[in-house]
């Protein structure tokens, strides 16, 4: 394990000014001036830059970039950036990860990086033939796939199968779908997937007699999974008026409910993406594919159910396991062109995807721990509105100090609302 200097300067991040947090950064963590000051945004994304990232840009929207803390992550100590506006998020991911470093914190690892291009092969006279016409012809056409990107293949990526899938009953009548299985290595891989299914189109055409339509990769990265593992002792679990077993089986339970309904299904795993999303955002990542790949694999059974799972060990811990696909890249599209996206890395000491995919998936297993915990026991909103009352206070009017003694006196009264922190304002500035 590398342990990260300044442990009692850590424990009290949240304490220190932006300045202090700066200066924390670059002593603790190593960080030279110009990353930090890109993550501060003091040098970060400039409207130039923006202007060839997408059509008709006239401006730059900011969101808070905040940094989840205590993350072991298969021995290493790493800090966890989040793009977010949602409060309370970062706070109880760091604090759930807190909880797991007695026994070694997060355990993850990823499958091999492989995307699947699908290719739709429709006006077919007979589809059993051309399916077996598609596969005879293997081989060439993973040779002619695997020539789509040299600088993948010199990196070890490029075609490892291909599979055809019959659509035998649909509107259209009986069509086929070739599946380019694609290894990508550390890229996102869309493009060279996406290249690699139009530079098969006319080859699969002449092979079948069909014709191609759709040709794209597909979302549902079932076969480029992350994974994590983590247990949190038991003696760990008990707060307040809650004892150990209490909060371990309410958390199991709450997670059974998520396991058998889609309904509660659908904010738990929106849960998870409450840490998964920031992390992709943060480093320039498609967040919106990843969303879209988690949704679609967690009703891949028929039946739409819970990313995670929840149980007690031998010794009664409570050991959870995440299970997602992960499709991340450290190279190419936004994570190259954007300042704050390559500091992020920077900033994880990220060397790989798979790397850059583990530690999500184990953010995105800590968020769902907390969630769970506050619904289990105190409520939800206890935490999350403590958190909001700071929002509170700044819509009502509050500047500098006023913040956190507004926010602290809303929360307290349980009372989080603006026209509350008004009528206090009020009271105060007479």
């Amino acid at each position: 394990m590398e342990p990260m200097p300044g442990k009692e300067e850590k424990e009290k991040f949240y304490n220190l000014s932006l300045v202090e947090r700066h200066e924390w950064l670059q002593k603790s963590h190593h960080l030279d001036a110009n990353t930090v000051s890109i993550l501060s945004g003091e040098n970060g994304l400039k409207i130039e830059q923006a202007d060839h990232m997408i059509e008709n840009v006239i401006g730059i929207f900011g969101l808070p970039l905040g940094i989840a803390h205590n993350f072991i992550v298969n021995g290493k100590e790493v800090l966890v950036p989040m793009v977010i506006e949602e409060p309370s998020v970062v706070a109880s991911a760091s604090f759930m990860a807190k909880l797991a470093r007695p026994s070694g914190g997060f355990f993850a690892h990823t499958s091999a990086p492989e995307m699947i291009a699908q290719i739709q092969v429709i006006a077919l006279d007979e589809i059993h033939s051309a399916r077996l016409k598609i596969l005879e012809a293997k081989q060439d056409l993973m040779e002619i796939a695997g020539k789509v990107d040299p600088v993948l293949s010199k990196y070890g990526g490029g075609p490892r199968d291909i599979e055809v899938r019959l659509f035998k009953d649909s509107p259209i009548g009986p069509f086929l779908v070739v599946h380019l299985i694609f290894d990508v290595r550390d890229a996102m891989g869309a493009n060279a997937v996406n290249t690699a299914a139009e530079t098969l189109a006319p080859e699969i055409e002449n092979l079948t007699g069909g014709k191609v339509h759709l040709r794209i990769l597909s979302n549902l990265a079932d076969r480029r999974l992350a994974r994590a593992r983590v247990t949190i002792l038991k003696e760990n679990l008990a707060f307040g008026d809650f004892n150990a077993e209490e909060v371990r089986d309410g958390i199991i339970a709450a997670w059974a409910f998520s396991s058998v309904d889609p309904y509660r299904a659908a904010t738990h795993n929106k849960g998870i993406m409450n840490a998964i999303d920031p992390i992709v955002i943060a480093t320039g990542n498609d967040w919106r594919a990843v969303e879209a790949g988690a949704h679609a694999y967690a009703a891949r059974s028929g039946k739409y159910t819970s990313l995670t799972t929840w149980a007690k060990d031998k010794d009664g811990n409570l050991v959870g396991t995440i299970e997602m696909p992960m499709a991340v890249g450290i190279v190419g599209g936004a994570t190259r062109v954007h300042p704050a996206a390559k500091a992020s890395l920077i900033l994880m000491k990220i060397e790989t995807a798979s790397q850059l995919a583990e530690i999500i998936v184990s953010a995105g297993l800590a968020q769902n721990l907390a969630a769970l915990r506050a619904l289990s026991t105190e409520g939800i909103q206890r935490g999350h509105m403590s958190l909001h009352a700071r929002q509170v206070a700044i819509t009502a009017g509050a500047d500098g100090d006023e913040i956190a003694r507004l926010s602290a006196q809303l929360a307290q009264e349980k009372n989080v609302r603006v026209e509350r922190a008004q009528e206090i304002l009020a009271e105060w500035r007479k």
